[in-house]
C-alpha cells in the first residue's frame, strides 16, 4: 500500500513527465529533491504517529513538511511564470498558460 507521502512524489513525476518543458535541469533537479525531503517528512509522520509518539514532536514534523510544501510550490510558482509563460510559443497559449495558473492559484489561496 502506497503512503501519502510516495502518492504525492508520484503524481509529481507524472505532471513533470506528462508536461515536459525546457526547465533548467538544476532546478528540475532541485525541485525532486525538496519533494524527495517532504515525502520523508511525511513518512516520519506516518511512523510517529503509528508509534503513538509526542503530538508536539509530530506537529513540528507537520510544521515543517507544510513549509517544504509552501516553498516547493512558490518556487514552481514562479518556475511556471518564468518558464512557461514567459517563454510562450504565441500570446494565445501565454493566455490559456496564465489561466491555467490563476485557476491553480484560487484554489491554492483557499
Amino acid at each position: 500500500m502506497l503512503s501519502e507521502a510516495s502518492l504525492l512524489s508520484t503524481a509529481f513525476q507524472a505532471i513533470v513527465s506528462r508536461h515536459q518543458h525546457n526547465h533548467p535541469e538544476g532546478e528540475r533537479r532541485a525541485s525532486v529533491i525538496r519533494t524527495r525531503k517532504i515525502t520523508g517528512q511525511l513518512d516520519a509522520i506516518e511512523r510517529m504517529l503509528s508509534e503513538d509518539q509526542d503530538c508536539a514532536e509530530i506537529l513540528t514534523q507537520i510544521v515543517s513538511a507544510r513549509r517544504g510544501l509552501k516553498s516547493l510550490a512558490e518556487k514552481l510558482i514562479h518556475s511556471h511564470v518564468q518558464h512557461c509563460i514567459e517563454n510562450a510559443q504565441n500570446p494565445a497559449e501565454g493566455k490559456r498558460k496564465l489561466r491555467e495558473l490563476l485557476t491553480v492559484l484560487e484554489r491554492y489561496v483557499e
